[in-house]
């Protein structure tokens, strides 16, 4: 370290045009939220509700009566302990942006000798002359780094809605399967009994008697899967709500939303993905960033230490000398050039990783929207074509059984066809609603699929 001795007016100014500026970095009032709960309203049309905001009575409200998809997103936002989780990292974010706008605590120095009969008495304090001069150039890189961390945390918020709404609708769907297996269950059982009696009586034979029995253990069989699918359902749906104890009790409607009478045409859906992605918006921070970052490492690559401040000396019998000392680090085995590789390394790494998400970005967009249109196609073709064809043909197999027309046998296989039909039309229904999150998704989140679901 090399020391210089001169004045004592400069670093007196200096010293206190940092503590000047060190007083203005601080903390903001809502800690990033209500940026966050902004980003997650323009794209779900739910808002996150601020922190240590009173959610009991809201909350006991929309658990009262049967939670619409709409319902269900709000209550996983105000009450999902994952996403509160994520959004308690916006505090450490602002924490490095107010240090970033903060200078580093002066130094004091002492010192005393004694030799001669003489004592000498040294006293200094010194400031960061580098950290003031790159102050607004670090509050910028940190700055852009809380932004980041906004878009982050709306990212998971708009991802938690979307895994809600999927959750929902297979919950829905599940329960809506469940109610019919009970129905066909309950026939399938009548049936079976008829059937024994009317062996017993002689009008059947041991075989049809036995085809009814069959056809009964596998609606029972089926039933059983059916609830244990509602009940796995519903709790994957209520680990995404954050309920717990009677919370559980809620209920779901009893069949899944009609489908809407035409699908949506979404004009420029890729360059609306461009605009409205959170992840491409977090990339294009990240590469500003890295650039900023790299500016930096570049100014300061050669010296990146340099103190300035105010120094006193007395020898006893003198006069108090006054002055200013400078301390500088010598760039004599380090020029800086491995900090600045890697400053440029990681730089090019955003760029790339920015490119990489834009180009994901678009596939994605437009294999959500051919999702979104196929699986309404087919919907609408078992709605209308299908499951009416189906139960037409049931009338006529039951009329020609009664009439003596048709065997038992057709009549058991036209009743399983029956069952695989409305659950099949049940599916179609249920995954047209989540290719209509997962489209949204794709435009306004981070894709068209949970992180569980692309892994």
């Amino acid at each position: 370290m090399v020391r210089i001795p001169g004045s004592r007016r400069t670093p007196v100014a200096l010293g206190l045009a940092a503590l000047l500026l060190s007083g203005c970095a601080s903390f903001s009032k809502d800690g990033g939220l209500d940026a966050v709960s902004a980003l997650t309203q323009a794209r779900t049309g739910q808002a996150v509700p601020l922190s240590g905001a009173e959610a009991g009575p809201d909350l006991a409200a929309l658990l009262g009566e049967p939670l619409s998809a709409d319902g269900a997103v709000r209550v996983a936002l105000m009450n999902n302990r994952g996403l509160k989780a994520a959004l308690a990292e916006l505090g450490a974010s602002e924490a490095d942006l107010v240090q970033a706008g903060r200078m580093r605590n002066p130094g004091l120095s002492f010192s005393r000798s004694h030799g001669n009969g003489e004592t000498e008495i040294g006293r200094g304090v010194t400031f960061d002359l580098i950290g003031l001069l790159t102050l607004p150039t670090r509050s910028g890189i940190e700055r852009g780094r809380f932004e980041q961390a906004k878009l982050a945390a709306a990212a998971q918020a708009v991802q938690l809605a979307a895994d809600t709404r999927r959750a929902y609708f297979h919950a829905v769907a599940a329960r809506q399967a469940v109610v019919y297996m009970e129905q066909a269950a309950g026939a399938a059982q009548a049936g079976a009994e008829l059937a024994a009696r009317m062996q017993r009586a002689g009008n059947w034979s041991r075989l049809d008697q036995a085809r009814q029995q069959v056809f009964y253990a596998d609606a029972m069989t089926q039933l059983a899967r059916a609830t244990h699918g509602a009940t796995a359902a519903r709790e994957r749906l209520t680990r995404l709500l954050g309920l717990w104890g009677g919370q559980t009790a809620f209920t779901l409607p009893e069949r899944l939303p009609d489908l809407p009478k035409a699908a949506d045409a979404i004009a420029n859906i890729e360059a609306l993905a461009m605009e409205r992605r959170l992840d491409v918006q977090m990339s294009k921070h990240e590469t500003a960033a890295s650039a900023r970052a790299l500016g930096l490492t570049r100014a300061t690559g050669v010296v990146n230490v340099l103190d300035a401040g105010y120094a006193n000396k007395s020898v006893t019998g003198k006069a108090r000398e006054n002055g200013y000392a400078i301390a500088l680090e010598l760039p004599l085995f380090d020029w800086g050039g491995a900090r600045t590789a890697k400053a440029q390394a990681l730089y090019m790494q955003a760029v790339h990783r920015t490119a990489d998400t834009a180009v994901r970005a678009r596939s994605e967009v437009r294999e959500a929207y051919s999702a979104y249109r196929s699986s309404y196609d087919v919907a609408r073709h078992h709605r209308d074509e299908v499951v009416p064809l189906r139960k037409k043909i049931s009338d006529e197999v039951l009329l020609r059984y009664n009439g003596m027309l048709a065997s038992v046998f057709e009549l058991l296989s036209d009743a399983r066809e029956q069952i695989g039909s409305v659950n099949t039309a049940i599916d179609t229904q249920r995954d047209f609603w989540i290719a209509h999150t997962d489209l949204e998704s794709a435009i306004n989140g981070n894709g068209g699929a949970s992180a569980k679901e692309q892994q």
